[in-house]
């Protein structure tokens, strides 16, 4: 069943969606009045039954309303380090896909890519369509945020207000089945970029409550080692 998703529903009763979204379903999808849609909103699935349809705007009533079963149970932020080239893009993508709620790219030191924060503005609604791509393709019941650029002081104040602050690191730390989750609703992890974590970045996050944790021997590139964290961190809190 095709998804579409809205930011709030007021009234199931009579839910409308325009723009881009509306002429999709009459002109590409060619649907008509009576067939169903599902509209996400807030991690909730509406199911849907199209009442009057234009090139401008479709209306729909829903008839049932769900928590969306792809949703996990924990917000998991992913703070990632700026990689080269077009690795953010394979990592939102995939993120997103894992179940992650929000990502927010960060420049610190060892970032070889170092665009600024007008530059790359400019590339946060490409950024942000392939997120809302990703949740379409797998089900999710919202989509995403990408987040604006953030300087690795902005990200370190945010990530101490989670529940649990998490900093995978080459240089060791503890082991992930060890990390304390219980209870944990809001986690935030970083990943670093290929050149990884400057040690007084890595300290600083250290002193700030954040736990640094190991991913093994092996060193993993910049655009794998978020999606083994958050797989990982899935399988943890049962969610995969």
């Amino acid at each position: 069943m095709p998804r579409f998703f809205l930011e709030s529903i007021r009234n199931p009763d009579c839910i409308r969606i325009t723009g881009e979204d509306a002429v999709h379903i009459g002109r590409s999808l060619r649907m008509r009045i009576g067939e169903e849609l599902t509209v996400c909103a807030g991690g909730t699935d509406y199911h849907c039954h199209i009442t009057s349809i234009t090139p401008e705007e479709v209306r729909l009533c829903a008839y049932r309303s769900e928590l969306c079963a792809a949703e996990p149970t924990v917000n998991v932020t992913l703070y990632q380090a700026v990689p080269k080239a077009d690795k953010l893009s394979q990592i939102i993508q995939k993120s997103v896909e894992l179940g992650a709620v929000r990502i927010v790219p960060v420049l610190t030191r060892r970032c070889v890519a170092r665009p600024d924060k007008k530059d790359f503005d400019k590339k946060l609604p490409r950024l942000q369509k392939i997120a809302e791509s990703a949740a379409k393709q797998s089900g999710r019941g919202l989509i995403p945020q990408v987040a604006p650029l953030y300087t690795w002081k902005e990200a370190l104040d945010e990530m101490t207000r989670a529940d649990q602050a998490l900093l995978f690191y080459e240089e060791g730390g503890m082991k992930f089945g060890e990390v304390p989750l219980e209870g944990c609703r809001d986690i935030s992890i970083f990943i670093g970029s290929e050149g990884g974590l400057d040690p007084e970045e890595a300290q600083a996050a250290k002193e700030a409550g954040i736990l640094p944790v190991w991913l093994g021997n092996r060193i993993l590139r910049c655009e794998t080692a978020p999606l083994t964290a958050i797989s990982v961190l899935m399988h943890l809190t049962g969610n995969l």
